[in-house]
């Protein structure tokens, strides 16, 4: 497989569903900002995080590709057939799980902090904003245009990603800085 088509040379990328739409299109864009997300947690999966905290980035990682997958389907298609794509309340349980989990270790927060630390650290807030932006264009597609579990995901991940990026910053021996 070529990893050129040349499909896309005019401007226009294909859907799951064969329809062709301009890249500059608001589904091109939303699932384009949760690739961003992802490629951010592979950043801090490479910036020297310990294991626990890169298990955690590699398996959201894996839902985001599915998250993906489902947001350039407007169909539906793909949904029955190929079940790593499932985004569910059950994975947005484990993002809270693990919210719960990493606050457990850190200090309570008392005021806003800004954001930098270990490279890990910083590599994570970025991501967050990032998950933020992915989720304020998923809502920008309109009611009823994804599954409701995949905007409760997205919103649920950056939560996850701020509480991470603090634990990382934590586990590095990062102090956070206050605003």
């Amino acid at each position: 497989m070529k990893i050129y088509t040349r499909s896309g040379d005019a401007g226009e990328t294909g859907l799951f569903d064969g329809t062709r739409v301009p890249k500059s299109d608001p589904r091109v864009a939303a699932y384009g900002d949760v690739d961003e997300v992802g490629a951010w947690l592979g950043m801090a999966r490479a910036a020297a995080i310990d294991e626990r905290l890169a298990a955690m980035l590699e398996r959201i990682q894996r839902d985001l590709f599915g998250l993906g997958a489902r947001l350039a389907d407007p169909a539906h298609r793909i949904a029955e057939r190929v079940t790593k794509a499932t985004v569910s309340a059950e994975d947005v349980q484990r993002l809270e799980n693990w919210i719960d989990a990493l606050e457990g270790e850190l200090p309570p927060l008392r005021r806003f902090i800004l954001a930098g630390g270990s490279p890990a650290g910083a590599a994570l807030h970025v991501a967050r904003t990032i998950c933020r932006r992915a989720e304020r264009s998923i809502v920008s597609l309109g009611p009823g245009a994804v599954e409701p579990e995949l905007l409760t995901y997205v919103n649920r991940l950056s939560d996850l990603l701020f509480v991470m990026a603090r634990a990382a910053n934590h586990r590095a021996g990062s102090p956070e800085v206050e605003w």
